[in-house]
C-alpha cells in the first residue's frame, strides 16, 4: 500500500528556514513525480512546487520561486523542501504528493500524505 509521510513542520518566525520532508514506501517512487502542495486555513489547496522523476526538471509557483528549493533522493525515496525566507502567508498544512506526470493541478497527483502544519510568525 502506498504511503507518503511528511515531516519537519512547526513554528518559526518571519525570515526562518524549515526543510520538510516526504518519505515515501510502499511503491516505486522513484517512478512518479512529486509535489508540495499547500492549504491555508479556508482557501484551497494551492500548488507550491514539483519535481520530475530523476530529479532533473523543477517547477515553482510564482509565490515560492527563489525562496524554496524542492529536491529528491530515488535512493532513499525521500522528498525535500528546503523553504527559506519565510513569510507569513507561507502559512499553511503542507502537503507531498505522487503522480504520473507531475502537474501544477490536485487531479494530476495519485498519492497524498496527511499533511504537516507549517506556521510563521510575524
Amino acid at each position: 500500500q502506498a504511503q507518503l509521510v511528511e515531516s519537519g513542520g512547526g513554528l518559526v518566525q518571519a525570515g526562518g528556514s524549515l526543510r520538510l520532508s516526504c518519505a515515501a514506501s510502499g511503491r516505486t517512487f522513484s517512478n512518479y513525480a512529486m509535489g508540495w502542495f499547500r492549504q491555508a486555513p479556508g482557501k484551497e489547496r494551492e500548488f507550491v512546487a514539483r519535481i520530475s522523476w530523476s530529479g532533473g526538471r523543477t517547477y515553482y509557483a510564482d509565490s515560492v520561486k527563489g525562496r524554496f528549493t524542492i529536491s529528491r533522493d530515488n535512493a532513499k525515496n525521500m522528498v525535500d523542501l528546503q523553504m527559506n525566507s519565510l513569510k507569513p502567508e507561507d502559512t499553511a498544512v503542507y502537503y507531498c504528493a505522487a503522480g504520473a506526470t507531475g502537474g501544477t493541478e490536485t487531479y494530476h497527483y495519485y498519492y497524498w500524505g496527511q499533511g504537516t502544519l507549517v506556521t510563521v510568525s510575524s
